[in-house]
């Protein structure tokens, strides 16, 4: 792999458009490494390639950046473009518009990383190992960190997300998934260290210690597992283009009734009369976004006959619906639960035992500057883009046998939002979503890519229920238990078992990588020094 690199790097990059040509691809790759493809070692010859390719360019700071920028340009285009499914299918836009419109917001977050790169290599030192291995790590860490907070954050397509099948995944439950990512970052500084001949031994040891470290942390559990319970996810595969017209309302709902063994009927006075078409045989049932694609305060006698046959067949019913707050004027996308449920927690409009969003996606449910977007196009006026957020920490949910944390769709990519719910006793995470808007893109095989991280850096199973797919199950390890295939109406039923405890990233969350950072960038500043004296 060495020689190759250096042909190649070599051959291509004597003039400035063979380097952004060169940068291009290597950011673009990166792709592989996610779901659906899931080839995870592409992020080396990428990282190396770039790492190389900068290193030729680093005395001319403006070509510096622009060949760092292209590189995570090419790299976000690549892994974001599923975005646009919306735009065309139930935005109204012309394909040259969405494409700006991508195009604009993978340039933005391409300034993060690029920004990393840049410090890294005009930072003055001729030492590759404080380079490598002090400052570009803790800079890419630090802008990562600043992607995920900045106009509300975008923290998708961490590098370690993709290094959940591999030795690395044992960094996950100590320092969360972006442990995973610096030490993707750090094996790469030390293989592009072994192909300059630089500090050849310490590389190796490096290599060989987080290798080791990571294999030895896999074996390692950090929750108790708790007795089983029976779940069934129920997938409903409602048309997204229908989902949200009034006469569609029913005939959704009484699809989610039939497949999970309910049938809505009607009394002599016209009245709703629910049944259970067979004996139960789960103790909890979930259904996934807005499932029930009305407001709350619209559907209380059919939800209170709901709650009512479900506590007589002694189990519970976890559902997304929106919830209209008549005082304020406010929508919320929330989680109710009705049926069997703890004394105190039983279902009405004013329930403890729901969950409001908080962490909402830009457009989808808010539209910053609407003032000025909105009369732009149709895509800044989807359905239900004004809701209102709930709190950042809020109580779990509860049902007879264990405790829930929630998240909803897009805040799945949140680590510590979900860490600062998840407790002690928290038994399950529950996630719901809705991939109808992005088709059969790869943006849903991502989005599950990212859930099942946080099952492993929280050592709960993970329960994620979608309206047409990808709907799944992971144990406290990460294992899958079980999916269902993408656009069909099915249900998946399994016996899954809370875990109690707290992984030592529950306790303290990203602490040891911004300590890593701060002293590793001191050590950087004083070691420079040194060697200028």
């Amino acid at each position: 792999m060495k020689k190759y690199l250096s042909k190649l790097l070599n051959k291509t990059t004597s003039s400035l458009s063979a380097q952004l040509l060169t940068a291009a691809f290597l950011g673009a790759i990166q792709v592989f490494a996610f779901a659906p493809f899931q080839q995870w070692w592409v992020l080396y010859p990428s990282f190396i390639g770039i790492f190389l390719l900068l290193k030729k360019t680093q005395q001319q700071h403006k070509k510096l950046f622009l060949v760092s920028f292209v590189f995570n340009l090419s790299m976000f285009v690549a892994t974001l473009h599923w975005i646009y499914v919306s735009m065309d299918l139930f935005g109204g836009m012309p394909l040259i518009i969405s494409a700006l419109l991508i195009v604009l917001l993978c340039a933005y977050l391409a300034l993060f990383p690029s920004l990393a790169l840049w410090l890294t290599y005009k930072i003055p030192t001729q030492s590759s190992v404080i380079r490598l291995l002090l400052i570009m790590p803790s800079v890419w860490l630090i802008t990562d960190w600043l992607r995920g907070w900045v106009l509300t954050g975008f923290p998708w397509a961490y590098l370690g997300y993709s290094h959940a099948d591999t030795v690395l995944v044992g960094f996950a439950p100590i320092v969360g998934v972006q442990g995973i990512t610096l030490a993707i970052l750090l094996i790469c500084a030390c293989l592009t260290l072994l192909i300059l001949k630089k500090s050849q031994k310490l590389a190796s040891l490096l290599i060989l210690a987080l290798v080791m470290s990571g294999y030895s942390l896999k074996k390692l559990t950090f929750t108790e597992l708790q007795p089983a319970i029976k779940v069934a996810l129920v997938q409903g595969n409602i048309d997204q283009n229908k989902k949200w017209e009034p006469n569609e309302l029913y005939p959704s709902i009484l699809k989610y009734l039939e497949l999970s063994g309910v049938k809505n009927s009607k009394d002599n006075s016209g009245n709703d009369l629910i049944t259970a078409k067979k004996p139960a045989e789960t103790e909890l049932v979930i259904w996934p976004e807005s499932a029930i694609a009305g407001l709350e305060v619209d559907m209380q006698r059919f939800l209170q006959s709901l709650s009512l046959k479900f506590t007589e067949e002694n189990k519970a019913l976890l559902t997304g619906i929106i919830n209209y707050d008549v005082n304020n004027k406010d929508y919320y996308n929330s989680i109710i639960m009705l049926g069997k449920l703890p004394p105190g927690q039983g279902y009405s409009q004013t329930s403890p035992n729901r969950y409001a969003k908080h962490q909402l996606l830009p457009i989808g449910e808010f539209v910053p500057f609407e003032d000025l977007l909105r009369p732009l196009a149709p895509y800044f006026n989807l359905p239900m883009s004004s809701f209102q957020r709930g709190g950042a920490i809020q109580e779990n949910l509860k049902f007879s046998n264990s405790t829930l944390a929630p998240a909803l769709c897009y805040e799945i990519a949140f680590p510590e939002l979900l860490r600062k719910n998840v407790h002690e006793k928290t038994g399950l995470i529950i996630t719901l979503s809705n991939d109808a808007w992005f088709g059969d893109s790869i943006g849903p095989a991502q989005h599950l890519e990212i859930a099942r991280m946080r099952a492993i850096e929280l050592g709960r199973p993970l329960l994620r229920s979608t309206n047409n797919g990808i709907t799944a199950i992971y144990d406290s390890l990460g294992n899958e238990l079980g999916r269902l295939p993408s656009n069909t109406d099915a249900v998946l039923r399994r016996t899954v078992q809370p875990a109690y405890g707290q992984t030592p990233y529950q306790q303290v969350g990203q602490t040891p990588l911004f300590i890593f950072c701060l002293l590793s960038l001191i050590s950087a500043f004083i070691l420079i020094k040194r060697k200028a004296a």
